[in-house]
């Protein structure tokens, strides 16, 4: 495992639980707004990354302080010992959340069958027309999607809204993509280091204007939430 981030304690990434969490070098996307360029564009700077041995010994360490541990990224699943690593994990009694977007179904359906997942947390980068403009195979998002949503697991998916990125009338494509869904988290934009350094506040949705797409959404979702 390539993991370049470590933060020891978070009460944010795993609802109602105490967590740490790692970040995982590498995407198989670009997207502007990202704000974790260091994982996406720079070159992996292996002296700095932790060991998979010094994530579990913390973990270790803390039992009964540390309820879990979240592998965000990055995209955690281009990890070729992502499946071991979660089950070194789960062998501590320790919950995992995994974040994704979900491109690589067929890491998704293994991590699902092997049930090692606690919590899935999927980001809907884009509708599905996005993808295919860029080359990309929407129906592994789909399926991602629909395994996720039948995983038996917690889950929540969740978009990172850029205005001129994203529209109000995409928000009314994405509800279609997990149309049934629980769980849909909408974030707004919020400047800061992204691979793209030119987007700015004036990219970021107005209060009013993400209450309009949640108002779009909520149709689709059962509870859809303003992050």
């Amino acid at each position: 495992m390539l993991i370049a981030g470590f933060e020891k304690n978070t009460l944010l990434d795993y609802p109602g639980k105490i967590a740490s969490i790692i970040f995982t070098y590498g995407c198989n996307l670009k997207c502007p707004y990202c704000h974790n360029p260091e994982l996406v564009i720079h070159p992996c700077q292996k002296e700095n990354l932790y060991s998979e041995d010094y994530i579990l010994d913390y973990l270790k360490h803390r039992e009964g302080l540390i309820d879990a541990l979240v592998i965000t990224g990055g995209e955690p699943t281009l990890q070729s010992d992502l499946i071991p690593f979660i089950k070194r994990v789960k062998e501590l009694g320790i919950l995992v959340k995994l974040d994704t977007n979900g491109i690589l179904d067929d890491i998704v359906e293994d991590i699902i069958k092997q049930d090692i997942v606690d919590y899935w947390a999927m980001d809907i980068k884009y509708p599905t027309e996005y993808f295919n403009e860029y080359g990309l195979d929407s129906k592994s998002i789909e399926k991602s999607i629909e395994m996720i949503m039948n995983s038996g697991k917690e889950y929540e998916f969740r978009t990172t809204y850029v205005k001129g990125i994203h529209s109000i009338e995409d928000a009314k494509s994405i509800g279609k993509m997990i149309k049934g869904a629980k769980n849909y988290y909408i974030q707004n934009f919020r400047k800061g280091k992204t691979i793209n350094p030119k987007l700015n506040e004036s990219n970021s949705f107005t209060e009013k204007e993400l209450e309009e797409i949640k108002k779009v959404i909520s149709p689709y979702v059962k509870k859809v939430k303003i992050r």
